[in-house]
């Protein structure tokens, strides 16, 4: 009896979600969502007591797992004092916080812009950008997604924005990627001259640099397919906003907080951006935060003139509560530590998977925010599915992703890549379990191999 009423809750449940809201980035019609009652470290459970591992933690957000206590246990506590300031208001919650990720950032980025979310830090990074040094040009890459406003979608190069095209923010700039797998060049990255930097330069020199405000990239590449940078990259990106005057912004949207074992992805990389606008792991997707961490070079310019920003829910304390609690778990459980270690485990055995599954292109990771690539032919790497392709090219992939959620697994599957960014709580055994889901759901694409 009781299996009968969970079951008809469930149907209800997903009918009144299909029927009175819209879905992103999807039709709305023919779609079969899953149902969630709750959620327990890095499981989610329906309400048919189906459980799905996460193993794209949500939307590369959910870093400290599913279900964590404390988080609700700070939030209550705040709200049982104040759920509500303006932003000219101060709380003792938004002070700590700030406060604590000054403590973690790369040195010299002390005061922080708390936004809403990942967009709203980014409109906020270009608008403080064009503000601070009285130019207007932004640099970007073309495979990158940097929100879903109109400036975040015109300055990632995603093709989610392309339906929207004839309303982007102009003043934008995009260039090619330095995707070592598929070099734009034709070059390999053990013998390349790094063109992917000269083409960078080129085009500062052609826009000339007296117009660039700033250039924008990931600390780390995420859902466009987690690009690996080769190691001297951002380094000599540096170097050139440092020759030319121009600023850099790393959006660690979703590399930041311990998705690459590093507090930020840049940190990887040894680089010290002017800006970092991140948001996702900060609250661990418990709420809505973003937050614009600005050097304090950046800071002090304003000291004397007015900093034009603002957001109704800048610094909601609620959401400043829950982010400081979530910092703190991520030091008491060592989950950065963890994020590497796992990180180094998967590489190792999605090495293994390799040999086994000739579909397998290609695997990129950094920490715990990776993907892999499949493809027809490793030789000539065509892909399983191509770059933004049509739903009839995604019928391969679409039996992979099929697969993977009758076995119990939840991740992002997207055109021919398949995520592995678990939360940063995972064991080696719940590596194991989901990499056996994975390479079961990739014996079909190895079926189209030729």
């Amino acid at each position: 009896m009781s299996e009968t009423i969970t079951l008809s809750e469930a149907t209800e449940i997903i009918r009144d979600n299909m029927d009175y809201t819209l879905f992103s980035w999807s039709k709305q019609k023919g779609i079969a969502p899953i149902a969630v009652k709750y959620g327990e470290g890095v499981y989610l459970y329906d309400y048919d007591g189906k459980r799905y591992l996460d193993f794209s933690s949500g939307l590369m957000n959910v870093n400290i797992g599913h279900g964590h206590q404390r988080v609700t246990q700070a939030v209550m506590a705040q709200m049982q004092q104040i759920s509500y300031v303006t932003p000219s208001c101060v709380t003792k919650a938004r002070g700590d916080l700030g406060k604590k990720l000054a403590s973690v950032t790369p040195h010299g980025l002390t005061k922080t812009l708390f936004t809403v979310c990942g967009a709203t830090a980014i409109e906020n990074a270009i608008k403080l950008a064009r503000l601070y040094t009285g130019k207007h040009k932004i640099i970007a890459r073309y495979r990158a997604f940097h929100g879903a406003s109109y400036g975040a979608m015109t300055a990632g190069g995603d093709p989610r924005k392309l339906p929207a095209d004839a309303q982007q923010m102009p003043n934008v700039i995009h260039v090619e990627d330095p995707y070592c797998y598929r070099c734009p060049w034709g070059k390999e990255i053990t013998s390349c001259s790094r063109e992917c930097v000269s083409h960078l330069e080129r085009v500062i020199e052609f826009e000339g640099p007296e117009n660039i405000a700033a250039i924008l990239m990931e600390g780390e590449s995420g859902t466009s397919g987690c690009i690996k940078y080769p190691h001297d990259y951002l380094p000599k990106v540096r170097a050139l906003c440092d020759k030319h005057n121009i600023l850099l912004i790393a959006d660690e949207v979703m590399s930041g907080f311990g998705r690459t074992g590093q507090w930020f992805g840049v940190d990887v990389h040894g680089v010290v951006p002017d800006m970092i606008a991140t948001a996702k792991g900060i609250t661990a997707g418990y709420l809505p935060l973003g937050a614009l961490i600005v050097s304090d070079a950046i800071a002090k310019h304003f000291d004397d003139k007015v900093l034009w920003l603002g957001l109704t829910y800048s610094a909601h304390p609620v959401c400043c509560a829950a982010g400081l609690e979530v910092l703190n778990i991520y030091e008491d459980e060592h989950l950065i530590e963890n994020a590497a270690s796992i990180g180094r485990y998967i590489d190792q055995q999605v090495a293994l998977l390799q040999q086994k599954h000739p579909s397998i292109g290609d695997f990129r990771n950094t920490g715990l925010l990776g993907c892999i690539e499949l493809v027809k032919n490793r030789t000539t790497k065509e892909p399983m599915a191509p770059f933004n392709a049509k739903p009839d090219e995604m019928a391969i992939m679409n039996k992979v992703a099929t697969r993977l959620k009758e076995l119990g697994m939840y991740t992002f599957v997207r055109w021919n890549y398949i995520f592995i960014a678990p939360p940063l709580c995972i064991t080696r055994q719940q590596v194991d379990e989901g990499l056996a889901m994975i390479s079961d759901a990739i014996s079909i694409a190895d079926e189209y191999v030729h």
